[in-house]
């Protein structure tokens, strides 16, 4: 009976576990997707800013 108890509770620990490593992965590569979308609309205003001032 003891057995079984912790076999039960070592599989909902496990499921836990990676419930939590795959929900801290999704969350990291969202919070990359955001920066490298903000370092892109910093190179392009860049850009722009650089190719006006040029022309002048």
């Amino acid at each position: 009976m003891g057995k079984t108890v912790l076999t039960v509770l070592g599989v909902i620990l496990a499921v836990w576990l990676v419930m939590t490593v795959i929900g801290s992965i999704l969350s990291m590569l969202k919070f990359f997707f955001f920066i490298g979308l903000i370092a892109v609309v910093v190179v392009l205003a860049v850009t722009a800013v650089s190719k006006m001032s040029k022309s002048n």
